[in-house]
């Protein structure tokens, strides 16, 4: 007597291989979207340094003064005076804000630990990103 026996399932090479297959996509991706991260907090940089100078250029216009000096916590991203009526918030942990003021020719710096620049980058007082 024959007896029919079924011959269902994957074989051993075949889930290695399928595992293989995925640990090459993982091995592509991964680095990818790291660099999809940083660009974008790269691109958040800048928008707040766009912001941080147009506040700074109107309460300079306003108040007839060639520097303003940047108040931030680094915390909860919340600006304080003098430039708290114009920007009330960016982005928050940014480092090196503290200590720059901004003056109506001159340069600031920003920097964020997961900008991937461990110097951070440089704006002009109008915010566009130098160098």
């Amino acid at each position: 007597m024959h007896k029919n026996t079924s011959k269902k399932g994957f074989t051993l090479v075949e889930i290695m291989i399928v595992v293989v297959i995925i640990g090459l996509l993982a091995a592509m991706a991964i680095p990818a979207f790291q660099r999809v991260r940083q660009n974008s907090r790269v691109s958040a940089m800048d928008n707040d340094a766009r912001q941080l100078a147009s506040a700074a250029q109107q309460y300079m216009l306003e108040n007839s003064v060639t520097t303003v000096t940047v108040s931030y916590t680094t915390t909860n991203g919340v600006v304080g005076a003098p430039l708290s009526a114009y920007v009330k918030q960016l982005g928050q942990g940014y480092t090196d804000l503290n200590s720059d003021a901004i003056t109506v020719d001159g340069t600031f710096n920003f920097n964020h630990p997961q900008s991937g620049v461990a110097a951070g980058h440089t704006y002009n007082a109008e915010g566009q990103r130098e160098g």
